[in-house]
Formats: structure tokens, sequence, C-alpha cells
């Protein structure tokens, strides 16, 4: 990779490798970190380099105040990934990672800007799709505390420490009510190959919603269902990854090292 990085808050590596040909930038779900994505280089190819991205508001940017406006989050992320949005990189996320990963996308196209070889959106709906579920962010703590131990992203014994709660619960509020009030603003299609994901037993995000990817982007599309529910990006992760690099590799950006990447 011919330019590195310049170090940002934004941005997370953890393995370096100055010699990868390719940059995958991955964007948490509600409540997540950067540590989230912390293992995912063991997984990959060495012409990978994975790039978490640290939102404000947890991990170390815990004393920093959460954004819950999309508009305002894809803003600030052009600027602090700027060194890392540099061709070629690939865009994922998960659930409202998604979300976000297809706004820069769409930014980085208005203003000019560099645009990735490949979008993955995993457990989202497709962004002109109505949520399946009422909203959660306008209820009050306690209700809103439920609703989230439904989704089953937490783990039981973090959710019954009240210091972990107390912590978590402004990022948490404030990423609900970022996707929550998110709407799609029509603009033409993507041009870059899109990979969507799901999960087979997702009550969230249905396989349909999966499919319907397929509208933002006049570049290749396909669909992965795969065992698991809405965190199945963590039950069958190396089913995800394996195909992850098998479309890269689709898209001309092989990352094994194996030929050049498309510039």
């Amino acid at each position: 990779m011919a330019q590195r990085a310049a170090r940002s808050s934004w941005a997370h590596i953890s393995r370096p490798r100055p010699a990868a040909r390719l940059r995958l930038i991955c964007l948490p779900a509600a409540g997540g970190g950067a540590s989230r994505y912390r293992d995912w280089p063991a997984h990959l190819p060495d012409g990978v380099e994975v790039v978490s991205v640290q939102l404000p508001g947890r991990e170390n940017r815990f004393d920093e105040q959460p954004i819950d406006s999309m508009d305002q989050l894809v803003g600030s992320l052009l600027d602090g990934l700027a060194g890392n949005l540099i061709a070629p990189f690939a865009l994922f996320g998960h659930s409202m990672g998604a979300l976000i990963a297809f706004e820069l996308a769409r930014r980085l196209r208005s203003l000019g800007g560099m645009a990735p070889v490949h979008l993955f959106a995993s457990g989202c709906r497709a962004p002109h799709l109505p949520s399946r579920s009422p909203d959660r962010h306008t209820l009050p703590d306690r209700e809103f505390i439920a609703a989230i131990e439904e989704l089953g992203g937490i783990p039981p014994e973090l959710l019954a420490e009240s210091q972990f709660l107390d912590a978590m619960l402004p990022a948490l509020r404030s990423d609900c009510t970022l996707v929550e009030t998110y709407v799609a603003g029509p603009q033409a299609p993507l041009s870059c190959p899109v990979s969507a994901f799901g999960g087979l037993r997702d009550e969230e995000v249905l396989p349909e919603d999966v499919r319907a990817w397929s509208r933002h982007t006049t570049g290749p599309f396909r669909v992965h269902l795969l065992p698991g529910d809405h965190f199945f990006v963590n039950s069958a992760r190396s089913d995800l990854l394996r195909l992850l690099v098998s479309e890269l590799g689709s898209a001309g950006a092989d990352p094994s090292g194996a030929t050049r990447v498309a510039r």
C-alpha cells in the first residue's frame, strides 16, 4: 500500500500491515466499538489491513459525546478517516454500521472522492425500508434496557452490572436514535459491488430486507444468508469472512496478493 494512514481517534488498526493491498474499513453495530473487529486480521489474508472505526462515546472515546445524527456523524467520519480513505478500500458494516457505511459511500461520491471497491452490508435492512420494530430510543431507561436485552447483543452478565449499563446507556440510546431517525434521501444507486449478509434466524432483519439492498447498486450484487440470529456476525464469523474474501476477489480486489489490486 503506497501511502500510510495518519493516526486518528476514529481509526484503530490492531495489526498494521504496511504491505497490504486493501484496507477493510469496519463500522460497528449500535453500542459497539472498534474492539468488535480486533480479531478479524487473524482470519484474513495478509493482503488485507483491517481498520476498525471507533465512534465517540465508547471504549477509549468514552468521555466524548455520542453523535445521534447520521448527517453529522458521516461528516465527522469523513474527516476522521481521511488518511484511510485511500484506494483501494472496502467498507463493511453490521446493523447500524451498514447504514453508516452506505451513507459514507454516498457522501464520498457527492464530494468526488474515492469510491470503495466493495460495500458489505451485514444484518441490516435495505436503507429505503422502514424498520419492522417500534422505536426504542424514546423509551424510559428501564423499558429501553429491556428492549436492548431482547436483541441479545449484550451478554447477560454485563446487563446485570448497573455500572456498565449507566456507562453505556448514552451511547446505546444515541445509536438507537441515529438508526431510528435515519431516512435515506433519494439518490442514484451506487456503482460499486454490494454484498448483503443476513442471519437465517434474525427476527429483526428478514431475508427479503437483505435482498432489497439490490436496489442500491448498479454493480454486481450478492446475498448470503448465514446460520444465526441478528448477531450471526459473531457466531458465523468464519463463513462470513470466507465469503468476504471471495467477494473481494470477484470484484478484482484480490487480497491474497495473487494479483494486483484494481485501482
